[in-house]
């Protein structure tokens, strides 16, 4: 078959939100950011996966995902969509019970017209400037909306990957001013702020990218393995070349494997030439470039040609590969295509 295999560890994934959990002040609810089809590891078996862990708030970023998480988790779980109450979701927000983060007046207005008594949040910028009311929206209309009793107000740090960064300190500062005393529930960190402590946690988490085993969560568990069929094997001679643009000549004679993915699958191509592919503790070179649906192996390292080689292992995780692409782990998971089978489970229960 030659079809790469992506296997997600499910054990892993509620493994890491539990630790998650446990870094979270007393008192905290732990929610989970499963938005990007549960950054593109299956929200149809993360979600219940997840849910059956003890997680009871989740985030979403469109009222679609909220629509299509609904039927997944059924009428138990809170479901908040980021996006807030946008023209055209009316239907979806009311019918699913989805939970909007209002993120400014017209929203506000429109999901007190359309949707009177619907429960609903509501997002403040705290200097980030991307969703959100700003303080002086906001303190125009924090009356008005108090009076409607939100079920949540957030906000999101623009810099918590970097626990050192002053803009932390200025948006926690700046969040507490726009909404200390107003006897709502508040949530400010998702999962860099949960690390930098009990002063972000409030009365709710929001953790995302480190249910996934990226960072800045560095003790997650590896939570993807993906691994690439060998279709064809063949003995180069020294001065040989290699793909596209002959970028890669064999400096000696050696064996190459031709594997069945390439950036169609989400595999960069500028990685070409980067990565190492592992045969269990083996590794063996990406040469030339990456292709449409082909890489190229140097696996002259191992005795017999292997059936496949590990791109995504415990050896070289997702923010590995993010390194040498100039890019975030998040891009890397979310950027998987729909050509993988994907396998559930943890190791060893394939």
């Amino acid at each position: 078959m030659a079809r790469a295999l992506l296997h997600i560890d499910l054990d892993a994934i509620t493994a890491n939100w539990r630790a998650l959990d446990a870094h979270s002040a007393p008192g905290t609810r732990t929610a989970a950011t499963i938005k990007a089809d549960a950054y593109g590891l299956g929200a149809a078996q993360v979600g219940p996966a997840l849910m059956a862990a003890g997680v009871h708030d989740f985030f979403v970023a469109i009222a679609e995902e909220g629509v299509a998480l609904r039927k997944l988790l059924g009428p138990e779980a809170r479901i908040h969509v980021y996006s807030g109450h946008m023209a055209g979701d009316s239907a979806a927000i009311r019918g699913a019970g989805l939970v909007p983060m209002l993120n400014c007046i017209d929203q506000m207005t429109r999901h007190f017209e359309i949707l009177p008594g619907h429960p609903f949040g509501i997002q403040l910028d705290t200097g980030m400037n991307r969703l959100g009311m700003e303080p002086a929206e906001w303190a125009a209309v924090a009356e008005l909306v108090l009076e409607q009793a939100p079920v949540l107000v957030m906000s999101h740090l623009a810099c918590a990957d970097e626990p050192d960064h002053p803009m932390n300190a200025h948006q926690l500062q700046v969040f507490h001013a726009l909404t200390d005393g107003i006897g709502v529930p508040r949530s400010l960190a998702a999962t860099g702020g949960v690390l930098l402590g009990p002063a972000y946690h409030f009365d709710m988490t929001r953790p995302g990218i480190g249910l996934y085993g990226g960072r800045p969560f560095e003790d997650a568990r590896p939570v993807a393995r993906l691994s690439l069929p060998v279709i064809q094997t063949r003995e180069l001679e020294a001065g040989e070349t290699v793909g596209y643009g002959n970028t890669f000549a064999a400096p000696a004679p050696m064996r190459l494997a031709t594997l069945a993915a390439g950036y169609a699958d989400g595999i960069h191509r500028v990685l070409s030439g980067q990565p190492m592919l592992y045969h269990g503790a083996t590794p063996c070179p990406l040469v030339g470039r990456v292709s449409m649906d082909l890489l190229t192996v140097d696996i002259s390292a191992l005795s017999e040609p292997p059936r496949a080689l590990d791109l995504i292992c415990p050896a070289q995780g997702i923010d590995a590969l993010a390194d040498m692409a100039g890019t975030i782990g998040y891009e890397i998971l979310t950027a998987l295509g729909p050509r993988y089978a994907r396998e559930y489970g943890a190791p060893g229960k394939r």
